[in-house]
């Protein structure tokens, strides 16, 4: 995710990194190529291309900018829910350190660590990674045979969330926590599971294939048509008032479908390892243990 000054105008104005600009700069030279061109032939009056209605460009441009602002809105919400569903995942690791401190150190160790362990599984589970061992073996402080265990399961963070019920159940067996505190727990281990239900939800069902081909294809053919309606009336200002046209529409469709999956490393997902590395500085710092340090953004860019 892009952490920039949005103060200074006038570097927001000609900032590169992190913009849309980058994905659509090779369609939209083209059409300003074709704009330049055409508008130049037009106005030394070398040959006259056959006029395309302004009126049905007109209607067109209205239908496009309704149907790319619907799935703009529908990817917007989509990046954050993902975002709301990582802030509820952080508040509950909170709730389990804060209700965590009535079990026995041991357990309230193993406890945290699995949460951990979980903000970490989840986050390798949507970037289809998987974190290095030995990392994951430092910051959780879980043995090698419980990390190779844990590998070794279809879903790691389900799994990990039974580690934690079990540890609440010996706890109530034991009589180390009554059931009403058991029963509180527990709502927090739910809520970890719903975290991860709604993550899964975003990450294997993306838009319908078939409304973002036909708003692509429509945006191209928009665009690239553009000149030739436009060349006749403007001439050499052509390729001006179509590359705004065209930054404008193509830009607006490749961000929506760059926000539509919000849980990769592009410029504007969201800053996963920065989120988990948040909930480990400050379980860890609670149970006294060394933290590792905040992760930073390159270039303006926190991942």
């Amino acid at each position: 995710m892009i952490v920039r000054d949005q103060n200074d105008t006038l570097k927001l104005l000609f900032s590169w990194r992190g913009t849309i600009l980058p994905k659509v700069l090779p369609p939209l030279g083209l059409v300003m190529l074709i704009s330049a061109i055409v508008g130049g032939i037009e106005y030394i009056d070398l040959y006259r291309f056959p006029e395309i209605p302004l009126v049905g460009f007109t209607l067109i441009g209205v239908v496009l900018s309704i149907f790319l602002g619907f799935k703009n809105t529908a990817c917007y919400d989509r990046w954050w829910e993902a975002r709301k569903l990582w802030g509820m995942l952080i508040a509950n690791a909170r709730h389990f350190d804060r209700d965590c401190r009535i079990l026995p150190q041991g357990r309230r160790e193993r406890v945290v660590q699995h949460v951990i362990v979980f903000a970490n599984v989840l986050r390798d589970r949507l970037r289809h990674q998987t974190v290095s061992p030995d990392a994951l073996h430092q910051t959780s402080g879980l043995s090698q045979q419980a990390l190779t265990q844990l590998y070794q399961q279809n879903n790691a963070p389900q799994y990990t969330l039974s580690l934690i019920q079990w540890e609440l159940m010996l706890a109530l067996k034991e009589g180390e926590i009554s059931d009403i505190i058991y029963t509180q727990m527990n709502a927090h281990v739910t809520e970890l599971s719903l975290v991860q239900t709604g993550c899964d939800r975003i990450a294997t069902t993306p838009l319908p294939f078939a409304y973002s081909v036909l708003l692509n294809r429509t945006v191209y053919f928009f665009c690239f048509l553009l000149p030739f309606s436009l060349g006749s009336v403007l001439g050499l200002a052509t390729p001006l008032l179509v590359g705004i046209l065209a930054y404008t529409f193509l830009g607006l469709d490749a961000l929506s479908t760059e926000i539509e999956e919000p849980f990769g490393t592009q410029s504007n997902d969201l800053p996963l390892d920065s989120m988990v590395r948040t909930i480990e500085i400050e379980l860890l710092g609670t149970l006294a243990k060394p933290t590792p340090p905040p992760i930073q953004a390159q270039d303006h860019n926190l991942l």
